[in-house]
């Protein structure tokens, strides 16, 4: 259930994409006088992005797993749908500018010169690579999936929701590869005003996956955990 939204977010979110991945893709070195090469190029490219998000996915799909494993998975589902809400109704003003989020931005910016110099390449792998990196660059939207991730509460959830989110994005992140900033400003801002719209119902739905309320597929009740219920033994 939760995949349809992880697909909905990638999307109309790509729109927003385009303004910051847009034009990495419109500057793939990708053969476009060749038309099933430059397919086949774009192809290799779209696997290596999905590639990291699935490897993002894996990780904190991972920390939700740990989660699960000490009765929390539900109330970390409860707020990260809180934070999503939130996030829309009160955003944060500024970039958070701390010593500790310094190894983080040197890691983006060794991220963006390797990527800059795989752009001057055109040998098969450099798509594969093109795609990873991009994979990796801070997004917004991206940042909202990786707490779907978390809340997933198990790898395997946690990889396919961000392969959803990923598969999305593809249609728009083609289109951009081709024709270049083919949307409107006009449009692109129509769109990107349905976002936070869709944001908030994916927090809705986390919160609602997180209080078990027996709805199917939107608020499964709980399930217990094999061999941790109380046995009694009578004699």
């Amino acid at each position: 259930m939760m995949f349809v939204p992880a697909l909905l977010l990638g999307l109309m979110g790509s729109l927003h994409c385009l303004g910051m991945c847009g034009p990495i893709a419109f500057m793939l070195p990708i053969d476009r006088g060749k038309r099933w090469k430059a397919i086949l190029q774009l192809a290799i490219y779209h696997v290596g992005r999905l590639s990291a998000y699935m490897i993002i996915g894996l990780i904190f799909g991972i920390l939700g797993k740990g989660f699960a494993l000490f009765g929390l998975q539900q109330k970390i589902s409860i707020a990260i749908g809180l934070f999503m809400i939130l996030s829309v109704l009160i955003p944060l003003k500024g970039r958070l500018k701390t010593s500790l989020l310094k190894p983080f931005y040197m890691a983006v910016s060794r991220v963006k010169g390797r990527l800059g110099k795989e752009l001057r390449r055109r040998s098969p792998d450099t798509f594969l690579l093109i795609g990873f990196l991009n994979g990796l660059l801070p997004c917004g939207l991206v940042y909202m999936a990786v707490l779907g991730a978390l809340a997933m509460g198990h790898p395997a959830g946690g990889s396919l929701f961000m392969i959803a989110f990923g598969l999305g994005t593809i249609p728009m992140m083609s289109s951009a590869a081709y024709l270049g900033n083919f949307a409107k400003a006009s449009v692109r801002q129509k769109f990107q005003q349905l976002i936070p719209v869709l944001v908030v119902l994916i927090g809705i739905l986390f919160v609602l996956r997180g209080m078990g309320l027996g709805i199917p597929y939107i608020s499964p009740a709980p399930v217990a955990h094999l061999g941790l219920g109380v046995v009694e033994c009578h004699p």
